[in-house]
């Protein structure tokens, strides 16, 4: 989402503690966390954060992301963003749920690897999960698989994103990739006409937990795909399914590649003033990916629409994998069975809603990523506004 507001002498960027309490004047959610959990148990390590940015819609559902952050500023910086991205996110897929994201200080590998994680360190974190009684449902994010679910819910009744043999979905990846392609197919349709990325170059920057599968679904549907990644085990992954698949130093060779469609499918902060540059001069026409928090500081959304560049907003596009996830957890809920279908279904829409969101920021005069912000917070706003009408044996959540 973005965030048009600036920063002066007079109005100095807010410290922690304010962000945290800080809403809108015209009543949008702005940062404005309702809780925020500091996690801490001696024996197992763990060192977690669980933000809790809007229950509006329902109960807060976010990932757990794992990672080794510089700081412990640093990491909660990442919670609150992210959390506050979830919010919007929910909102705009059309989900009865609320915002919120968990982090994880430290190494994600396993402590036999090196790393920090461990049974007993999940284990304690699902214990904390547990002790916010519902207001807060976990699954999967960077640095946390199916596997780390399954043992989080040893321990709470809130998790998804769990394993098939253990009731739940299974990797949210796939709908995650399967979204953002039907994201960058709407795209496709606003810029040339047609849905369809066949005989356009693509740049895919990550091709891990996401990028791997968005670039099946490109080459099957007749794009030229060029890949990075730092990963080298990644892209020999992506080689070995794709041989014609173009691989490319990092991701500055990538900016460079004379794409039509560039994919951010790696961390946050992707677009920034030089990466835009980069872009206008290469002549990308498309900006369309997995990341989340692309936006690497407001006016960057701006800047895109200024140089004729359709951006796609990333909490619109890569909203599959919590479409799936929010599946799993409402069958769950009512004892039913997950179903991959209904899901898939779901995630299908995404195209309608990117080209919804490309017509109202038309019609609006502004950037898709604004239009995608103002739809999002009149749902929050209209449906949070339903609890002040009291009706006796209402569905509680």
């Amino acid at each position: 989402m973005t965030d048009v507001r600036t920063e002066s002498a007079t109005h100095p960027a807010p410290g922690v503690l304010s962000r945290i309490f800080r809403t809108e004047q015209d009543g949008a959610p702005g940062d404005g966390h309702e809780q925020v959990v500091l996690c801490h148990d001696r024996t197992s390590g763990l060192k977690a954060i669980i933000a809790i940015h809007s229950t509006a819609l329902g109960p807060a559902l976010g990932g757990t992301r794992f990672h080794q952050y510089a700081t412990e500023e640093e990491a909660l910086e990442d919670a609150l963003r992210l959390s506050r991205g979830m919010s919007y996110k929910n909102a705009l897929a059309g989900l009865d749920l609320g915002g919120g994201k968990a982090v994880i200080i430290g190494d994600p590998r396993a402590k036999t690897e090196g790393g920090d994680k461990s049974e007993a360190l999940l284990r304690a974190y699902g214990r904390f999960v547990q002790s916010l009684a519902g207001r807060y449902v976990t699954a999967c994010d960077v640095g946390t698989y199916v596997q780390d679910m399954d043992v989080v819910a040893r321990e709470s009744d809130y998790v998804t994103g769990r394993s098939p043999e253990q009731g739940g979905a299974g990797d949210s990846s796939i709908l995650t990739a399967f979204g953002v392609f039907q994201g960058m197919r709407a795209s496709a349709q606003a810029r040339w006409g047609q849905p369809t990325l066949r005989g356009k170059r693509v740049g895919v920057a990550g091709v891990g937990k996401v990028g791997h599968y968005l670039v099946g679904h490109l080459v099957a549907d007749g794009a030229t795909v060029v890949i990075t990644d730092v990963s080298e085990a990644a892209v020999n992954r992506v080689r070995a399914a794709h041989p014609d698949v173009e691989v490319v130093a990092d991701t500055q060779a990538l900016l460079g590649a004379a794409l039509d469609v560039y994919a951010p499918c790696a961390l946050g902060g992707a677009l920034d003033d030089e990466t835009v540059a980069r872009l206008t001069a290469a002549g990308t026409s498309v900006v369309c990916g997995a990341a989340n928090n692309q936006l690497a500081h407001p006016g960057v959304e701006k800047d895109l629409a200024d140089r004729g560049i359709l951006y796609a907003p990333d909490y619109l596009v890569n909203s599959g994998g919590v479409i799936q996830v929010a599946d799993e957890y409402e069958a769950t809920k009512a004892h039913q069975g997950y179903s991959f279908e209904r899901a898939k279904t779901k995630a299908t829409r995404i195209f309608d809603t990117t080209l919804e969101i490309f017509t109202l920021a038309t019609s609006d005069g502004v950037p898709p990523a604004v239009a995608a912000d103002r739809l999002a917070e009149r749902r929050m706003r209209e449906i949070s506004a339903l609890r002040s009408v009291l009706l006796p044996g209402a569905r509680k959540g």
